[in-house]
């Protein structure tokens, strides 16, 4: 061993014991100072977030709306035409669904990446609706792009989406609620690797239709009574393919310019909510997208160190569309007077929405799923004329405290809820412009939901406009 572990001297010069080469030895004077590849480099540009923190419909595009006046680049990085923002700029009320908020931005670029699915024939009639609103979207197609990776929604997928609604109403007595959109079944698509993407309809056309009949025919074997009109739906396709064309671009190589190179303001907005995510929401009461902050990453092709602020967007009470489980849902006249004050209607369905109070079990669980940076609190005006406001603060079941949120959806249908009770404020918020100038009580709940949830509010709405987001810091 220890003949093997000394160098032999051959000619002046150390040889390896085990085959006689020359060991070359660098000279020291040589030996170059570190090399700044292997210094870390911090991000040049990090991309900040905007996440539902509830189960939707907390007023995001408000708030994205307020970020993107002065944003680069605005991005959705998950879901389609299921979701709803709606936006208010001077006095005009525009609806998005497909569209990043952030379009109505004339010095941004929007941009909806790779984990979206989208439904043409939605963008391009959500667009044009939008267009005879108001001026605001004038332009839009010169400010947008679309990710060569995203997968597209197809109207049969639309219509099985309808029939499997049927189905699950018929052998279980309840269905999912969803949006009839196509959303879950294009995901499905996208799962079992039969899905088409949108670099494959703006390539050879007759390799895509070659595609998009076999993936019919996929469809019709599974549900033979679905009415799909193939020739036409491929005819409609072509002609969206030479408007889509310009707007497509590599989204890695787009999102990857956007984060190394120069300075750039990058905003990405989610859809949906923390707790209609596939792996994290109240299954199976969810949508089929990751809308938790990983979505962020897979969605667009961001690297995780890229992340940067995550803002969740909290509702002062709490809302819900459709079926599923929700603890602090008050079906009685504080329900009734929180949805017609707070004008409680799915933009996406125009569906009435479930109220509750606010639920802050339900908060701090999204908030250690995203690691919110700060919260923007919206719609605390629709409190206004409440003497009293509950809060809920802990889950019981069968009498024992539940140290956290149930995964099992069974045991949440059946949770008590523990209330702080504070007092209301009784009179109006909405000409407030700043902290101070909210009533005492509005202050006590905006410190109480940050003392609760140990996370700074940075926002306050108190009313429609964009003028009405406080900024508390």
């Amino acid at each position: 061993l220890a003949a093997r572990s000394t160098m032999a001297n051959v000619n002046g010069r150390e040889t390896d014991p085990q085959n006689g080469e020359p060991v070359l030895k660098r000279p020291r004077e040589s030996v170059q100072p570190e090399s700044s590849l292997r210094v870390p480099k911090e991000p040049q540009n990090k991309v900040t977030v905007v996440l539902g923190a509830q189960w939707g419909d907390e007023g995001k595009g408000k708030v994205v709306d307020l970020l993107a006046m002065d944003a680069d680049i605005v991005c959705r990085c998950q879901g389609g035409n299921n979701a709803g923002h709606t936006v208010v700029v001077d006095s005009v009320e525009y609806d998005f669904h497909l569209l990043p908020s952030g379009v109505l931005s004339k010095k941004a670029t929007s941009f909806i990446g790779n984990g979206v699915v989208i439904h043409l024939p939605g963008l391009f009639d959500e667009a044009e609706k939008n267009l005879q609103k108001g001026k605001g979207l004038q332009g839009w197609e010169e400010r947008l792009k679309i990710s060569d990776r995203a997968h597209i929604v197809f109207n049969f997928h639309q219509a099985v989406d309808g029939i499997q609604e049927q189905q699950r109403q018929q052998q279980e007595g309840t269905n999912l609620g969803t949006t009839k959109k196509g959303i879950g079944p294009a995901y499905s698509s996208k799962a079992a690797r039969n899905g088409l993407r949108v670099c494959d309809l703006v390539s050879d056309f007759k390799v895509f239709a070659e595609k998009f009949r076999m993936l019919a025919d996929h469809f019709l074997t599974m549900y033979p009574n679905l009415n799909v009109d193939v020739d036409q739906e491929l005819e409609q396709l072509k002609g969206y393919a030479e408007r889509l064309r310009p707007l497509v671009t590599d989204g890695v190589y787009f999102m990857h310019k956007a984060l190394t190179g120069p300075n750039k303001k990058i905003l990405v907005e989610g859809a949906n909510a923390a707790l209609l995510d596939i792996d994290f929401g109240t299954y199976p009461f969810v949508t089929s997208s990751n809308c938790t902050v990983g979505g962020v990453c897979t969605g667009l092709g961001v690297p995780p160190s890229y992340v940067g602020r995550v803002y969740g967007v909290v509702k002062a009470y709490t809302t819900r569309v459709g079926v599923g489980a929700f603890p602090t849902e008050q079906d009685n006249d504080v329900g009734e007077l929180l949805q017609s004050r707070g004008r409680e209607f799915g933009v996406t369905t125009g569906r009435k929405r479930r109220c509750g109070w606010l639920d802050l079990i339900l908060v701090r669980y999204a908030h250690m799923v995203n690691g919110f940076s700060a919260i923007a609190l919206t719609k605390l005006d629709i409190l206004d004329t409440l003497p009293e406001i509950k809060v809920g603060v802990a889950y019981k079941v069968d009498g024992q405290p539940l140290p956290s949120f149930p995964a099992n959806m069974d045991v949440l249908t059946r949770v008590s809820v523990e209330y702080e009770t504070l007092p209301g404020w009784c009179c109006s918020t909405e000409a407030a412009r700043s902290f101070e100038d909210l009533p005492p009580q509005a202050q006590k709940y905006i410190q109480f939901i940050e003392n609760f949830l140990q996370v700074p509010v940075k926002w306050v709405g108190v009313g429609k406009s964009r003028e009405s987001m406080i900024k508390l810091f």
